[in-house]
């Protein structure tokens, strides 16, 4: 658009122009294909890269022809080239799909083809997908030609030259499938091809799998070697990064390639590994030996991070059957230390150059000393940013590196079984479990999941509850350990605990009788309702991430972290065990006090976040008040990703009555007009089943019992803890004449909508990003609405899941991907914003720096007849604080006493008693908001870069604050 020749575009059409005002644009859609081609000629001149709208690759007489777009072309062209010139097969590569430009496909396909599969990345419920569908219209005056349809590699699933393979195969059989799937096992339609995995890629290819924790900086490392090589080399390259969805601390698997031909091998190494790096000991009693040396070749080099610096003590960790693969198949080993340099260097946990070091200097991709050096140049160009403090630690550890790495020769007979020793199974559980635990759990956990027939899966992606608790990671190095003589019972470690895996118990003396030597208690304390009971804190072991919130949030100094290795011969995993089948007392508490809310079953548990995430306690302390009732919409983010990554679902339901949160996702931008959606749904068909017991209540149906029950029922239907009390009993006696189906037809319908009796709690959750940003209209429009909605906001002031990008919940001056000047606009005051509409109940939290207002908060906010939004701080790995997360909840206090997050509720109710509405929580503040920007790499990044730019800006932000 521009004024000099003034147009208008997209007017209202109606019915008797639009159709005519499409087809007229039908001679420039035909131009289309030829101007793309044109640009593809200028893409040749520039890169050298030749591409055409349908390429033809293979025999020039092929009767076999598999047509495909996108990344599963190379992987069939990887495949041509193994069978050698003379197999009468070929692919067609589509590159333009629309406009479909019929002249240039037939062109491009060779007259000799007598059959051709097409392959989709796509499922549709029709007679085909839309490539196939395209293809086949093609090629409809073309008689004598054999067209089958067929999936693959939905979701980024890998596509194999082992799956290529056996889609030729089908396609020369004489009754070939169609339509088919080949990745998967479907036992249920019987569509899927059978396949065996080759080894294609170019002779001369050295291949290279590192495995690394999440946020050990592994993954960043590898990208750095990557770019290097192809600079400093006449290689060619590739990088593969396989995740779990578990936010640091997840594993990680980096793929690399590396070769004098072009790297067309687009999946995952499965076979021909050359090196092969363990960079966390603990996943060696993780996964199976197949999962992680199955793709190491013989002779091949295995390094690994471990304190185990000689063959005997690497004989007494590793499990036999690693041992005997490593002889077996003459695997070269080296260890290294890594985390003790890395802590000798001052880096922390940070292992990634110290192993990216010993990498350059075994993988013979480079000369060795050369690639160390330029390594050395690309890693002060990494941190430079950071300071010169932190290049220095880097190189430091860098120099430390080769020191420390040890080639270990294994005497003869190391593999050999030690007295009493049998092959230990990867799971090892002391009660029996689901079958859903050991047939698709475990193989999802273990990175199987791949394996899994389409038979275990429930159409529509419907999971149960309670995952985690059967995962057992063990990734903790070190674990919290309580000092009963120190511990006061506040349960605050409990409530900032991440992950929720210290936890208060109550034992009566009759249990105790059974419990462990390790499980050392105390009286509890606090009033009649602990009388006879002993108290004791406890950490799950196995559960633990190791993050450290809990010992720096005691206010009584009553936790130390423990070696976990000494923690388990001590007897914690027993402790914990029988911890766990101790009852729930929490009915004898007030739930809305920091310490009652504790003995609650959090039904939010062992979740994939990051160790020392400031998000998962406040939805943790949400399930333990309102979980038994809750149905809750989460936006898409780092909390649906923690807390629904399907395998690793963390909310679990309470062990007494069976019931938990009912959690769904829709889209990031939607969810609060979801969550709304689920609100007015609920509300319409509670008001359907009051109808329903009204009409039961006059047509005088059931005995007195149910008929007083009913009525009891209709008075105290909006009662949020009565309404089930009483739904309840009413179930119970109804019971018996539903199963002997002779109810009356008036009572039927009350029992069909029994699940609806007891009041739910309504609850939207999500981050900045979703509230403040993209899905910011739907909050204004759901509370503009006065519907009884509960919205939990959990702001990290970035966009976390997606890396750490600006959102309008960045505060002015902070340094995020999309800013990296500095935000140049103050932080979006939400909470401000939602106040002005009238009747909205509107919190800010900070749980480590007031646990009893962010109780109190949520208390209010559920109860509160109408919207309420409660705020909630959540330090984050992406602000980068220089004291790490293991003082999350001290981050949290230090932004409220200096006054850069402020707590408040605003309550409309408390109008109607003549008071004010607005209540400020944190009154004084010590305006020390500098110091603690400074503890922040989001801020101090800005200092070093633009010096004057920080000061001015830090100036705002501490005038705006105050």
């Amino acid at each position: 658009l521009n004024p000099n020749h003034p147009t208008l575009r997209g007017t209202a059409q109606s019915g008797d122009i639009y159709f005519q005002n499409v087809e007229a644009a039908n001679t420039i859609v035909a131009k289309v294909p030829d101007a793309v081609r044109q640009a593809m000629l200028w893409v040749k001149e520039l890169t050298g890269r030749e591409y055409d709208l349908f390429q033809y690759v293979g025999h020039p007489q092929a009767t076999d022809v598999v047509i495909v777009m996108g990344s599963g072309a190379q992987v069939l062209e990887e495949l041509i080239d193994s069978y050698g010139p003379s197999k009468r097969v070929g692919i067609l590569k589509v590159h333009l799909f629309r406009p479909w430009c019929t002249k240039h496909f037939l062109s491009q396909l060779p007259s000799t083809v007598r059959r051709i599969a097409v392959l989709d990345r796509c499922k549709e419920h029709g007679v085909g997908e839309p490539l196939y569908t395209d293809v086949c219209a093609t090629l409809q005056p073309y008689p004598n030609r054999r067209i089958i349809g067929g999936r693959y590699g939905l979701a980024s699933k890998d596509f194999t030259t082992g799956m290529a393979h056996a889609v030729f195969l089908n396609l020369a059989a004489s009754v070939p499938k169609h339509p088919f799937t080949v990745g998967i096992v479907d036992d249920v339609t019987n569509l899927s091809l059978e396949y065996t995995e080759m080894m294609t890629v170019p002779d001369g290819t050295v291949q290279c799998m590192l495995w690394g924790f999440g946020s050990d900086g592994t993954v960043g490392a590898n990208k750095n070697a990557i770019k290097l090589i192809s600079k400093e080399t006449q290689l060619y390259t590739q990088g593969h990064f396989a995740y779990d969805a578990l936010k640091a601390g997840g594993v990680t698997c980096s793929h690399l390639r590396f070769g004098p031909k072009p790297i067309k091998a687009s999946y995952e190494i499965t076979a021909g590994c050359s090196y092969l790096a363990m960079h966390k000991k603990e996943y060696l009693n993780t996964f199976s030996v197949q999962n992680i040396f199955g793709p190491l070749q013989e002779g091949g080099t295995f390094v690994l991070n471990s304190p185990w610096t000689n063959a005997e003590q690497l004989r007494e960790n590793l499990k036999l059957e690693f041992r005997q693969f490593l002889v077996h198949k003459k695997i070269v080993v080296y260890n290294i230390d890594a985390s003790s340099v890395a802590r000798q260097a001052g880096m922390g946990r940070l292992i990634n150059n110290i192993m990216q070091t010993v990498f350059f200097h075994l993988a013979n991709v480079m000369e060795p000393a050369k690639a160390i050096e330029l390594f050395k140049v690309e890693v002060m160009k990494t941190y430079k940013s950071k300071g010169p403090e932190v290049v220095k630690k880097n190189i430091d550890a860098i120099d430390m590196a080769l020191d420390n790495l040890h080639r270990i020769q294994l005497p003869d007979g190391w593999e050999v079984a030690r007295a009493g020793e049998t092959q230990r199974p990867l799971r090892e559980r002391n009660m029996a479990v689901p079958n859903l635990v050991t047939d698709v759990l475990d193989p999802m956990q273990l990175r199987e999941g791949g394996t899994l027939p389409v038979s275990k899966f429930i159409p529509g992606g419907v999971v149960e509850l309670g995952m985690t608790q059967w995962a057992k990671r063990a990734v903790a190095q070190k674990i919290p350990v309580v000092d009963m003589d120190k511990c006061t019972q506040c349960n605050k470690c409990a409530s900032i605990c991440p992950h929720a895996v210290i936890r208060p118990f109550l034992a009566s003396p009759a249990e105790m009788k059974s419990a462990p030597a390790g499980f050392e208690t105390r009286r509890a304390t606090g009033g009649n309702a602990y009388a006879g009971l002993h108290f004791r804190i406890q950490a799950s072991p196995m559960d633990c991430t190791g993050c450290e919130v809990c010992v720096t949030s005691c206010p009584d100094n009553a936790l130390v972290m423990k070696d976990v290795e000494r923690a388990l011969k001590d007897g914690h995993k027993d402790a914990w065990d029988f911890a766990m089948t101790l009852p729930s007392r929490g009915e004898r508490f007030d739930p809305f006090t920091v310490k009652g809310a504790q003995f609650n079953q959090p039904l939010l548990e062992f979740s994939g976040a990051c160790e020392g995430c400031g998000e998962t306690p406040y939805a943790k302390l949400l399930t333990q008040l309102f979980g038994k009732r809750m149905i809750l919409a989460n936006a898409t983010g780092c909390s649906s990703i923690w807390g629904a990554t399907a395998g690793w679902i963390p909310y679990t339901v309470d062990k007494k009555t069976g019931r938990g949160p009912a959690w769904g996702n829709s889209l990031f931008e939607d969810n609060a007009d979801y969550g709304l959606g689920m609100v007015l749904s609920i509300s319409q068909r509670r008001l359907h089943l009051a109808k329903v017991v009204e009409a039961a209540i006059q047509a005088l149906v059931g005995t007195p019992e149910v008929q007083s029950t009913l009525v009891q029922w209709l008075e105290k239907k909006d009662d949020k803890e009565m309404s089930q009390i009483v739904g309840d009993r009413l179930q119970g006696l109804l019971k018996a004449d539903a199963d002997a189906k002779t109810l009356p037809a008036e009572l039927k319908e009350v029992w069909r909508l029994r699940d609806l009796l007891g009041r739910p709690s309504m609850w939207m959750m999500g981050g900045d990003g979703w509230s403040n940003d993209i899905g910011f209209g739907g909050i204004d429009h759901a509370v503009a609405l006065g519907e009884n909605i509960n919205i939990l906001i959990l702001d990290t002031e970035v966009y976390s899941n997606t890396g750490g990008q600006s959102s309008k919940a960045t505060p002015l001056g902070s340094v995020a991907k999309f800013a990296q000047k500095g935000k140049r606009t103050q932080k979006k005051d939400l909470g401000g914003l939602l106040m002005t509409y009238r009747g909205v109940y509107v919190a800010s939290c900070a749980m480590g720096a007031n646990y009893a207002q962010c109780v109190k908060a949520l208390q209010e906010a559920e109860a509160h007849d109408g919207p309420s939004v409660v705020l909630c701080y959540a330090p984050c790995i992406e602000h980068r604080t220089k004291t790490g997360l293991s003082n999350m909840g001290n981050d949290m206090k230090a932004a409220v006493d200096c006054g850069y997050w402020p707590l408040y509720r605003h309550d409309p109710n408390r109008i109607k008693l003549g008071e004010p509405a607005f209540q400020l929580d944190s009154k004084i503040t010590n305006g020390k908001v500098k110091e603690f920007l400074r503890n922040q790499n989001r801020y101090s990044q800005l200092e070093r870069a633009y010096p004057e730019d920080a000061k001015r800006l830090v100036a705002d932000l501490d005038a705006h604050l105050a």
